[in-house]
């Protein structure tokens, strides 16, 4: 079979005019990229045809480095929908250069089920990173402007929580020291650089509604506290009105397409194991007022992605999905059950029921959150039959629909099982209202208990002193209401990412909690997770490159 770039080259694109008037987007409302990309105004968002399109979440078991398919199931979904007489948008992530060029690769689907251009999405798309990248190091260079014109007038600030961001995995800027030579290169300080889906602004353009509601939370971003203990926020720093002016057109989504030509918004990109890991509320809102049927994914598994969906966009937005498939794989089911990498091509039906531990405790959490859940069988070629049907009657036994997805090498075509699923499914038993995994007005250290003990299955938790000092401070700060984003590893339920299947009964430990007021959330830090990631030993930048004009490793 060809990669996936060779399938991406090999199919004839529709002109990015031509997919918006499909989707009933007027030509003079969109601002083209090229031939084949568009921004949309957010404006065109409409709360009565929202109310009708059903919203569907695509999620997964926890993540392997086997790969579960999660994206390709999305657009998959997306396909089999339109061809069975559905109108059905997907609204995806953006990609991140980092692990393009790291260890995941990109993130655009893959095989017949891609977004399209592939190249260009996965790069540097319509630079709606770049703007956040500029606009958050915008913020960070006009705080220290600030405090060194301002430090012969007696302020400062006795603790920074603003770093810089970049787009790149480099393990060298994790911690830095600013300010070094003379005293006209400002003042010397520790900092350091997350990645730019960790950024606080990523997470705003995810979360705001309009640009009013993005204002109001770059305003309400705390970058320090001073000396008695008032925070100092980009409100203060009178830097507001500038770092809108550079995203104003971030904010708005991006339309493009997908390897059949159905229309696809793309907006956003936070990672779920260190941010809230979904797509912008807009651009999910805009594949309800324009598709029937709206498909939308959370990041990693559903104990990241689908819990901070649940628990922090729909809590805000009033969002309320009609239905979660929860994306399996038999190379990730026989990881979870302690099959060795190098063994997963081969029949195993004790280790894949093993593994069955991890899809149950997945089933079990999203049921609770009030969820409708059906299982959708990511299909390998390697894939057995006969394995394939002992998952389908696990599945049966724990009383959730199974349907096997062949969208990466049929198209649409091998997504028609699940798409009627997904419809007779709505149709007959949608999902209900739903159940937060915790009270806003909680404490927030029984925030994270809840979370760790309900979804993770933790039998205890330990709040360190970094984090104990944040927690006093933000309950000073009167913002103890604000959901909580555990940033934690994608490979485990717990924080030890080598704990693969369903742990339980072990002790998960907080020792930082970074305050994102503007956000509107508190991100608590597990284990060794960092915002920061590095490059592996071979990093899939090795293996890109332009031969004869043409791009080539990008997967």
């Amino acid at each position: 079979m060809k990669s996936d770039i060779e399938i991406a080259r090999s199919i004839t694109m529709k002109k990015i005019a031509g997919i918006a008037a499909e989707t009933g987007i007027p030509e003079d409302l969109i601002e083209p990229y090229g031939h084949f990309m568009a921004k949309v105004p957010e404006t065109l968002a409409d709360e009565s045809r929202i109310r009708k399109s059903k919203l569907i979440l695509v999620t997964a078991i926890t993540a392997t480095k086997a790969g579960i398919g999660k994206t390709t199931v999305s657009i998959g979904l997306a396909l089999g929908l339109n061809r069975i007489g559905k109108k059905a948008i997907v609204a995806l992530r953006e990609p991140s250069l980092g692990p393009c060029f790291g260890m995941k690769g990109g993130a655009a689907g893959g095989g017949y089920a891609q977004i399209m251009p592939m190249d260009k999405i996965n790069l540097h798309f319509t630079g709606d990173f770049h703007a956040i990248t500029s606009a958050h190091n915008m913020i960070a260079a006009f705080l220290d402007n600030y405090l060194y014109q301002h430090q012969n007038e007696g302020f400062a600030l006795k603790e920074i929580l603003w770093k810089r961001v970049l787009d790149v995995n480099d393990r060298s800027l994790r911690d830095i020291v600013t300010g070094l030579g003379p005293r006209t290169n400002g003042i010397t300080r520790q900092s350091g650089f997350d990645i730019t889906p960790a950024s606080e602004l990523m997470a705003i353009l995810c979360l705001s509604s309009d640009l009013a509601d993005m204002r109001r939370r770059i305003e309400n971003i705390t970058l320090g506290f001073t000396f008695d203990d008032k925070p100092f926020t980009v409100k203060d720093l009178g830097a507001a009105g500038a770092i809108m002016v550079l995203l104003k057109d971030a904010i708005h989504p991006n339309l493009v397409q997908t390897t059949e030509g159905t229309p696809a918004f793309v907006h956003g990109g936070p990672f779920a194991n260190i941010a809230h890991g979904c797509n912008s509320l807009i651009a999910t809102r805009m594949a309800m007022t324009f598709g029937e049927y709206a498909i939308t994914e959370a990041g990693f598994g559903a104990d990241l992605g689908a819990e901070k969906f649940f628990n922090i966009k729909c809590r805000k937005s009033g969002l309320r999905p009609d239905l979660t498939v929860l994306v399996a794989s038999l190379r990730g089911l026989k990881m979870h059950g302690f099959v060795p990498e190098d063994k997963l091509s081969v029949p195993d039906p004790e280790g894949l029921a093993r593994g069955f531990a991890n899809l149950d405790r997945h089933i079990r959490n999203l049921k609770e959150f009030g969820q409708t859940v059906i299982v959708c069988f990511n299909r390998y070629s390697s894939d057995t039959e006969e394995e394939i049907d002992i998952v389908r009657r696990h599945c049966m036994e724990a009383g959730v629909g199974f349907a096997v997805n062949n969208a990466f090498t049929e198209g649409g075509k091998g997504a028609e099982e699940l798409a009627r699923l997904v419809v007779k499914t709505i149709e007959e038993h949608p999902s209900g209202p739903l159940a937060f995994t915790y009270d806003e007005d909680s404490s927030v250290e029984s925030k994270i208990e809840s979370i760790a003990k309900k979804i993770y299955g933790a039998g205890s938790v330990s709040i360190g002193r970094t984090a104990r000092n944040k927690i006093r401070r933000i309950n000073e700060m009167g913002i103890s209401n604000l959901p909580v984003c555990i940033a934690k590893t994608q490979y485990s339920f717990s924080q030890d990412s080598t704990k693969y299947g369903a742990p339980s009964g072990f002790n998960f430990s907080i020792k930082d909690i970074v305050i994102n007021t503007g956000a509107g959330m508190l991100v608590a830090i597990a284990g060794d997770i960092i915002r920061m990631p590095g490059l592996p030993k071979d990093p899939q930048a090795m293996h890109i490159d332009i031969v004869n004009g043409e791009i080539e490793g990008l997967s």
